[in-house]
């Protein structure tokens, strides 16, 4: 029985190859999967039916920013910027 030399070149190419082979394999798996989202035709209709209060909200802040009398309560601010800079 005659039992040859592997060559250790051979085996790192044969495992790169495999590594690659395996490689694209996974970034096409990634490039097939995605998500999706369906709205029903009923649940179109309730968001066109009425603006909402937050959309009115949003107009009256525009309103104000642009006429210059809208004021920021710096106190509000600070108790909601504190907590997060008390963590670091």
């Amino acid at each position: 029985m005659k039992i040859n030399k592997i060559n250790p070149v051979n085996a790192i190419q044969n495992y790169r190859q495999q590594q690659d082979i395996n490689q694209e394999k996974k970034a096409s798996k990634k490039a097939m999967q995605r998500d999706e989202v369906q709205i029903s035709p009923e649940a179109k209709e309730l968001l066109d039916a009425k603006p909402t209060e937050r959309e009115e909200k949003i107009e009256d802040l525009k309103q104000s920013v642009s006429n210059g009398t809208y004021q920021v309560d710096t106190n509000k601010i600070a108790e909601k910027l504190l907590p997060y800079f008390k963590k670091q």
